[in-house]
């Protein structure tokens, strides 16, 4: 059994991305706000008593930005592994602003997280999103022994832990079990 906490970033800042018309996945080069920098730093000085050993983060700006304060703070390395990265909520990358992410996450809710029967959805299934974290999860555990910090997304903790509305700046206890394939 392998401690992680699931961190999620700290609040970003869409002003630029906004500001520039950017669609779809070009809002994830977002960078945090300032309360956002200011909820990394209270992270790192809350986690630097669990002595970890292992840092992975999302590649998208906004974890990444939470990662390198978190990291520099507790003087751990930062790894990056794509398969962290935020939610899809429309495969073709073409979403045009947060309307669109809210609706595609109404009718996930709505579904339950899955796509109905039969039927695929734009949007990624939360058993895709758990599946690709588990496993990163999986390749960056298997060096480490110790408590590990993941900065990623809001869906990426509600897929592995079903909690939902996770803060931003906030962490989530998982205890992750390899032999555990579910």
């Amino acid at each position: 059994m392998i401690q992680i906490y699931l961190v999620r970033h700290g609040a970003p800042d869409y002003t630029p991305v906004e500001g520039r018309g950017w669609p779809g996945m070009a809002a994830d080069s977002a960078p945090l706000s300032a309360e956002g920098v200011k909820q990394a730093e209270a992270l790192a000085d809350l986690l630097s008593g669990i002595g970890a050993t292992y840092l992975i983060s999302s590649p998208f700006t906004r974890a990444l930005q939470s990662a390198s304060i978190i990291g520099h703070r507790l003087a751990l390395g930062v790894k990056v592994d794509y398969e962290l990265r935020d939610w899809l909520p429309n495969s073709t990358g073409t979403w045009r602003g947060v309307a669109d992410v809210r609706a595609a996450q109404a009718e996930l809710d709505e579904y339950g997280g899955e796509w109905p029967d039969g039927i695929p959805r734009p949007w990624e299934p939360l058993s895709a999103v758990r599946e690709r974290a588990r496993a990163a999860i999986a390749r960056h555990t298997a060096s480490t022994d110790g408590p590990v910090l993941a900065i990623t997304h809001a869906m990426v903790v509600r897929a592995l832990t079903g909690t939902e509305d996770i803060a931003h700046g906030a962490h989530e206890y998982y205890r992750y079990d390899p032999a555990d394939t579910a």
